[in-house]
């Protein structure tokens, strides 16, 4: 597979606390510790539908999102 194939990687920041185990129904994103309470979220979605369907999840939990990066993709080795 692919870098194209996984998709974009994009890192969202949401101010709460969230344990990994929310990571399969967030798409199968990361969570891991920010500053103080605050998660980060990473990982590749496939399209804009699977980044909006992560965003609207996290919205269903009622907690703040902070912000949405796009990630550069890591150089070819």
């Amino acid at each position: 597979m692919t870098g194209a194939d996984r998709g974009t990687v994009y890192e969202i920041r949401v101010g709460a606390v969230l344990d990994d185990d929310w990571s399969e129904w967030l798409a199968g994103l990361v969570a891991t510790e920010g500053p103080a309470g605050q998660t980060v979220l990473t990982g590749p979605l496939a399209d804009q539908a699977a980044l909006h369907g992560a965003l609207a999840r996290i919205r269903d939990l009622g907690v703040p999102l902070l912000s949405v990066r796009q990630l550069e993709p890591p150089a070819p080795g």
